[in-house]
């Protein structure tokens, strides 16, 4: 295709439409417009004459609300390599996914690589500022295998002050704690003789990871609530 013949898909939009040209980058931008049946997010993509250019019959120019996303990341994985289409959980597809959902997300509260479990990302400032910079007033919810055996009265001093341990089996406790320092677990495991070989944060304030897949993700939902 020579690019002399070619020109902006928002211009070729806003044309066939008719609409302004930023009308015409909105639909673009929403995921609305296709080329020759392939989804074009880019208003600065080039079309030929003779290429085939479709808007949704439910294009809205709406703006496009920022969105949180909930992951179960796996130990040892970068959270953010996982956030593509195809590591959506499929029970989850309601919402249209865009590539603009993966652009300026920010981590909240993000685990450390060893640990598995609840990852949240998000665009959303509300969601940023309840997580952020009142990350200490919300709970986590936090399971951990461990090994060895606990001390005489172990138990008891890891409840000391506002954190609740309790045993889930014989190798597993689970903790509820708000704004965990780095390390702080593992240290409290070891200081009552404990070994913690794996941690898995299942929940953060409301909202749990319930069945959420390993290494898939899905949208907070607007009702939802940390």
């Amino acid at each position: 295709m020579s690019g002399n013949d070619t020109i902006r898909l928002s211009k070729r939009v806003a044309e066939m439409v008719p609409c302004s040209r930023r009308e015409a980058e909105l639909y673009i931008e929403g995921g609305f417009v296709r080329v020759d049946g392939v989804l074009v997010e880019e208003p600065g993509a080039r079309v030929a004459p003779q290429q085939h250019v479709d808007l949704a019959p439910d294009a809205t120019l709406l703006e496009i609300a920022p969105v949180t996303i909930l992951l179960n990341k796996p130990a040892g994985v970068s959270a953010a390599a996982l956030l593509m289409e195809a590591n959506r959980a499929p029970e989850a597809q309601k919402e249209r996914f865009l590539k603009r959902h993966v652009a300026n997300l920010q981590a909240a509260l993000p685990l450390p690589d060893h640990a598995s479990g609840l990852f949240v990302f998000t665009q959303d400032f509300r969601v940023a500022r309840k997580l952020l910079e009142e990350g200490d007033k919300v709970e986590q919810e936090i399971i951990v295998d461990v090994e060895g055996t606990i001390a005489d009265n172990g138990l008891a001093e890891l409840n000391r002050g506002a954190t609740k341990v309790s045993w889930q089996n014989e190798k597993r406790l689970r903790f509820a704690i708000k704004g965990p320092k780095p390390q702080q677990i593992e240290v409290m495991c070891k200081s009552v003789g404990l070994a913690p070989v794996a941690i898995r944060r299942i929940r953060l304030g409301r909202i749990a990871m319930s069945s959420l897949p390993l290494g898939q993700w899905r949208y907070l939902q607007g009702y939802e609530r940390f």
